[in-house]
Parts: C-alpha cells; structure tokens; sequence
C-alpha cells in the first residue's frame, strides 16, 4: 500500500468549525479517541485547538469558558456527563491580611462583573504563597448565592440587617467604615458599575481618606512600585490609560482578571464584634419603581425573551413577554420578516446583549445570533430541533413547540398568581 497520508479536507473543514454539529465527534476521530484539544495533522504535526478551554496560548494565559458553550461530553441517548469536580480545596486558617471585596450581587447572585473583581482579589491574595492573604466578601441583605467558594471566597461576611437593603448609602458606608475599624482589609476592591459598586466605592473611598483607582482594567506586580502593585486604569472617557500604584481603593471594570475556576475556597462566616452604628440616614428609599420592559433598551435589558423563525403564533408571543416581564428581542429573520422592528434585533449585525437572563424561543442559533448573546449569564432555548446551535449553547433547553410552551408557561404564572393573591386576600 502507499505511504501516501491521504486528506478529508471536510473533516478538517468541520474540525476548525467549532459551530457544526459533527465536530465534537470529527474532532474525537482526528485525536485517536484522545483530548479534542489536539490531534495528529495530515503532516505528521501535532495541531492543537487554540479555542478549546484549557488551552494555554503564546502569552501564557489560559483559555477559560465563559460563553456558557456545553463544553463537557454527552452520553448516549444526549444526557451530558456530569463532570468529576477536581478543583483543588483551600483553605487559609490565619490570613497574614485581607482583601476585602464588595460584590453588586443583582438579583441576589454574583454576575460576572462579581466573579472577575474576585479574581482580581485572589491574584492579589495568593501574590506572595508564604504569606497568603483571605478574600473578604461584605454582602449586604439577603442573597440566593451557593457559589461562593467557586468564586474564590475565603471569608464571607453577610449583613443582613434588613435595613442594609435597598438604595441607604449612608448605613452601608458606616457598615463598611466598621469593618475597617475591626478587620483592616489591605485593599479594597468593588466592580465599578452602575448598580451600586460604582457609588459605593467613590463613597467610601472619601471616607478613608484614600485616592481611589477607578476604570481599572488591568493590575499587575511591580517591584519598584511603592505597594508592589501597579494597576491600569481608563481616563478621559475611555480614550487614554492611566498607570499608578495600586491604592487600598479601586474599583474594577468588568474582564480586570479571570475568574476563579481551578480552587474551591472554604467560605467562612463572619461576624463584626460590635454592631451597627445607629446612623440618621437623610435618604429615604421609597423601593423599587416599576419599568414597562418594553421601554428597556436591549443592551441594558436584564431579562430578554427573544423570538425567531419557529414562532408562529406572534399574539401569545407578545402576551408572554408582557406576563413574564420580559424585555422583547427577535434574530434577523423574525425582524427581515417584518415581526419585530429593527431596533430589537439581537446579534451582531444588531444589539449585543448582556442579559441575566436569555430565553431564545423558535431560534436555531446563526453564528451572528451567538456572537451577541455571549455576554449573557444564563441562556434558555426552546427548539423544535435538539440538534441546533442554539441547544448547544444554552445552559437549559426545552424542545417542544415554541407556541404550547409558552402558553404552557403563562398558565403556569397566572395561576400561581392568582393563588398568591387568594393568600393575601384571606390574610
């Protein structure tokens, strides 16, 4: 026979097509049964995939997962492979100090602006391993967060004193004035967002007396630098960079560091020895005001339910959207087809979106469609067909008519509704 390595250029084609759905399994063929991270070449060569998680590239930093794309293998008959948790466990019994990080949590959960600050803390903890430092996180209120210790936590200290919750600036402030009094965290770290981080930080950092760093987007060790850290912040609306020692308060932009994703983090409570200042506060918060959602922009729309060619019934669409208070969205042939306007075209020939939550209903998942929504924290699909990309990349998928499903689920809500106000009725 010849010694002749014979190509299947389609097979090469689907193996760099991350997007097709053969290419797991043409990725599997070309490695021999070994990691679709690499696979031996038409050549001779080793040919590694720079996109896969896990890959390390020329500048030394590891490619992390943060689209939501199902990474993981499927079993047979489609149900996923529940992964073995190998994530190293830390635990720091006595800090040499703290980093101290206030977290926005909206909604009650950590988003992703979150999990990055506490990288950035983390990589300021773990700088010297003779002489570790413990991550801090103040919550204030209630919350509905699990994952604390994934998200590299060391300490967690919850105030839930319900007078903590809501727009009281001043009582928050004092709050954290008492943990710098008791605690003395190093450094203080907050997202610099326009959900409260931002505020908070500018607010304490004139209490303490400190120059704070704001915009930061990069942080980096430097030995000549007075506090052995130099960071890298945003100035003159976004056009220049501006490079300083890294003060004890800063507050980061959103990709400052990578989040926590190889250690697990023993998350102890903790509790201030004093209480809480009685302060006056002269700001009175009235709650929340509501929002029709379809006034809300798409690029700030916290929960979107989007449509795309499988819907055909427009009117229950509509009527959803309207009981679960969702912000409208549609892809490019809902809007090419005259059912949802221009201005709410999801994707990257429209609006990229950063959603909480994206529920894509009846849409197959066109890579421009993908490229928009890879910012969302949570994506749900309903399909018809389990074998879409948008199935893939969603991290719930219900397959079933888009129609039946959602008058399913708006029966669903109205009667729970109704029930809820029997309740409050008979009380």
């Amino acid at each position: 026979m010849s010694d002749i390595v014979r190509r299947d250029p389609r097979k090469e084609w689907i193996a760099r097509n991350r997007l097709h759905p053969e290419h797991s399994e043409v990725l599997a063929e070309l490695c021999g049964g070994a990691s679709p991270s690499e696979w031996i070449g038409p050549s001779g060569l080793t040919r590694r995939n720079p996109h896969a998680v896990g890959f390390t590239g020329p500048n030394g930093i590891k490619r992390i997962d943060r689209s939501g794309a199902q990474q993981a293998a499927t079993q047979p008959g489609g149900r996923q492979a529940q992964p073995k948790d190998t994530r190293r466990r830390v635990e720091i019994e006595t800090p040499h100090f703290l980093v101290a990080v206030v977290p926005d949590l909206p909604g009650g959960r950590l988003s992703s602006h979150d999990r990055d600050v506490l990288g950035l803390a983390r990589q300021l903890a773990d700088a010297d391993p003779e002489r570790p430092g413990a991550v801090l996180a103040i919550v204030f209120g209630a919350h509905k967060e699990t994952t604390f210790d994934e998200a590299g936590v060391d300490r967690l200290l919850p105030m839930e004193d319900a007078e903590s919750s809501g727009y009281l600036s001043e009582l928050r402030i004092a709050a954290l004035q008492s943990v710098e009094r008791e605690l003395a965290p190093r450094y203080w770290l907050l997202p610099d967002s326009s959900l409260g981080g931002g505020e908070l930080g500018r607010r304490l950092a004139a209490r303490l007396g400190e120059r704070p760093a704001t915009q930061v987007w990069q942080v980096e060790a430097d030995v000549d630098s007075d506090t052995g850290w130099r960071c890298t912040a945003r100035g003159a609306a976004g056009t220049k960079d501006i490079t300083r020692d890294l003060p004890r308060v800063a507050l980061a932009l959103a990709e400052c560091a990578e989040p926590v994703s190889e250690t697990r983090h023993a998350t102890q409570a903790v509790r201030l020895n004093q209480a809480l200042p009685d302060v006056l506060g002269r700001i009175e918060d009235l709650g929340e005001v509501a929002v029709d959602p379809a006034s809300v922009s798409l690029a700030e729309a916290e929960f979107i339910l989007s449509a795309g060619n499988g819907v055909k019934d427009w009117e229950g669409y509509h009527h959803a959207a309207q009981v679960l208070g969702a912000t409208e969205g549609a892809s490019r042939v809902a809007v090419d087809d005259g059912y949802m306007p221009r201005d709410r075209q999801v994707g990257a020939t429209g609006t990229w979106v950063s959603a909480r939550v994206y529920v894509a209903v009846g849409i197959s998942g066109a890579i421009q469609h993908l490229q928009g929504i890879q910012s969302c924290d949570k994506v749900v699909a309903i399909n018809l067909n389990e074998g879409c990309d948008m199935v893939k990349r969603a991290d719930l998928a219900v397959i079933g008519d888009a129609g039946e499903i959602l008058a399913a689920l708006v029966a669903h809500i109205e009667h729970y509704r109704e029930q809820q106000q029997e309740n409050r009725d008979a009380a």
